[in-house]
C-alpha cells in the first residue's frame, strides 16, 4: 500500500475546453501544412465535418484563432475561414507561443513578464474603454463568481485578461502580454492553496471585479492598487502552478 508521502506530489491538471484543444490542433495543422496568408482553411461546417467536434467548439476555436491573428473570416460567396496575414505583431506572438512550456522556472518567468505588464496594460485599456467595452468587462468579471469548478474558473479568468488586453491600443505590448498568458495557459495548472477552493475562487473573483471597475473608472491610483492586490497575492498564480 502506498504511503501518504508517496502521493504528496500528485496534482490533477485542470482541463481545457474542446475549443481550446481544437484551436491548438488547427494552429499546428496550419504550421505543418505550411499554409500561407490568404489560403482557405474551410467553413465552420467543413471544419465541423472534418474534426467531428460540435459547432460550439469549432466556433470557439475559430474565435480564439481570430483573436490571436491566426485566422480571419471572409463573408459572402466563396468566403469562409482563411489564414490571416502575418503582421509583425502576429509574428512576435507566434515566436513566443512556439516556446514550449518546460520547467517551473520558465513558467514563473512568463508569469513575471505578464505581471510587469498588468498595470500599463490596464492603464491603456482604461483610456480606450467605451461603454460597450465596460459591459463586456463587467460580464466577464461577474462570470468568475459563477464557476462550477476550478477548470472553468481558470478558463474564464484567462478570458477576462485576454479581453483587457484586446482593449489596449498598444498592439505590441498586448501581443507580448497575451503570449505570456497563452504560455501559462498551456501548462498544467492545478489548485494548491491552504484555503478551500470555493473561498479561493470567490476571493480571486472579487479581486478581478475590482480590477475591472478600476479600469472602467479610468482611475490610475485605483488601477495601481487593484493590480498590486492581484499580483502580490501569493496564491494568485491562478493557483500554484505545477508543470510536468
Amino acid at each position: 500500500m502506498a504511503s501518504a508521502s508517496a502521493l504528496e506530489s500528485v496534482r490533477v491538471a485542470s482541463p481545457r475546453s474542446r475549443g481550446e484543444h481544437l484551436a491548438e490542433a488547427l494552429s499546428t495543422h496550419i504550421r505543418e501544412r505550411r499554409l500561407h496568408p490568404g489560403e482557405r482553411v474551410g467553413t465552420i461546417d467543413e471544419i465541423h465535418a472534418a474534426v467531428g467536434f460540435g459547432r460550439p467548439a469549432v466556433s470557439e476555436a475559430v474565435r480564439l484563432l481570430r483573436e490571436r491573428g491566426v485566422l480571419e473570416i471572409r463573408p459572402g460567396r466563396g468566403g469562409g475561414v482563411f489564414v490571416a496575414d502575418q503582421t509583425p505583431v502576429i509574428r512576435l506572438r507566434h515566436t513566443l507561443l512556439d516556446v514550449a512550456a518546460g520547467s517551473a522556472d520558465e513558467v514563473r518567468e512568463a508569469i513575471g513578464v505578464r505581471e510587469a505588464l498588468e498595470e500599463p496594460l490596464a492603464l491603456a485599456a482604461a483610456q480606450a474603454c467605451r461603454p460597450a467595452d465596460a459591459k463586456l468587462l463587467r460580464a466577464a468579471a461577474a462570470a468568475l463568481g459563477r464557476c462550477a469548478d476550478y477548470g472553468e474558473f481558470l478558463r474564464r479568468n484567462w478570458g477576462l485578461h485576454e479581453l483587457i488586453a484586446s482593449l489596449s491600443p498598444n498592439a505590441m505590448m498586448a501581443a507580448i502580454y497575451r503570449s505570456c498568458l497563452g504560455y501559462v495557459a498551456h501548462t498544467d495548472a492545478s489548485y494548491d492553496a491552504d484555503e478551500g477552493i470555493d473561498a479561493f475562487m470567490a476571493r480571486r473573483a472579487a479581486a478581478h471585479v475590482e480590477l475591472v471597475e478600476a479600469i472602467i473608472a479610468d482611475d490610475p491610483h485605483r488601477i495601481h492598487a487593484a493590480v498590486a492586490a492581484h499580483n502580490t497575492d501569493e496564491t494568485d498564480r491562478e493557483g500554484a502552478l505545477h508543470v510536468r
